[in-house]
């Protein structure tokens, strides 16, 4: 067995290891949202949907960031495991964006009346899903693996010009979102038993995160050695 492939084989059993206990994190987090934090007065049960929307979305962003910065990396260094590595990272945003993007509307139907609406930053962070599912779709279509590395890179790195408009997008433009209640310049404004569910739930969203990633990127490795077997077969 090659040192290569039992490189790839323990990043999928790390990966495995570490997205296990992800998943528990994230169980007991909404437990601990469900049980132990006060009801929000306005918005009532249906506000404890944020424990687990907010925390997607911050994994969200986080992964197609990632895949923006390592696609500088993989343009500077054209090293084909910095390609893969970024691939795996949008691959787990799409999956964080799919939590974000069907609890926000379960939310919005009951505080806004309205499953969807054409808000700033709604409609910019759907242009950033389909730009991501463009970039997997990219990678599907193109089989020269260099050409598929640039342009897949060049995408990755306009989905990171479009990470910060989103955060700031509630101060641009006049919106229903509610601002930031953590990322901003004051103190947060939540009472303190509702910010240490948030935090925890950033926390696991983010263990999740490496996980996901940890294991994707071990498989693309493992397929890509196999596709080097063949090729070379």
């Amino acid at each position: 067995m090659t040192p290569d492939l039992l490189a790839a084989r323990r990043l999928i059993r790390r990966g495995l290891g570490l997205t296990v206990v992800g998943l528990l994190a994230a169980a007991g987090v909404y437990v601990l949202a469900l049980l132990y934090t006060p009801m929000e007065v306005r918005q009532g049960l249906a506000q404890k949907i944020f424990y687990v929307h907010a925390p997607a979305a911050w994994g969200a962003l986080v992964a197609f960031a990632v895949v923006g910065l390592i696609s500088i990396l993989f343009l500077w260094l054209h090293d084909e495991r910095l390609d893969l590595l970024a691939a795996s990272s949008a691959e787990v945003g799409i999956a964080f964006s799919l939590v974000m993007l069907t609890t926000g509307p379960i939310w919005g139907k009951t505080v806004w009346g309205t499953w969807w609406t054409w808000d700033a930053r709604l409609t910019l962070t759907l242009f950033l899903f389909f730009l991501f599912v463009g970039y997997l779709a990219l990678r599907a279509a193109v089989q020269d693996r260099g050409e598929r590395a640039r342009f897949s890179a060049v995408v990755g790195i306009m989905g990171l010009v479009l990470v910060p408009f989103i955060h700031l997008s509630v101060y641009l433009f006049r919106t229903l979102h509610p601002q930031p209640v953590l990322l901003k310049p004051s103190a947060p404004s939540m009472p303190p038993e509702m910010l240490r569910a948030l935090l925890s739930g950033m926390g696991a969203f983010t263990l999740l995160y490496v996980g996901f990633l940890t294991l994707r990127y071990g498989l693309a490795r493992l397929d890509n050695l196999r596709e080097g077997a063949g090729d070379a077969g």
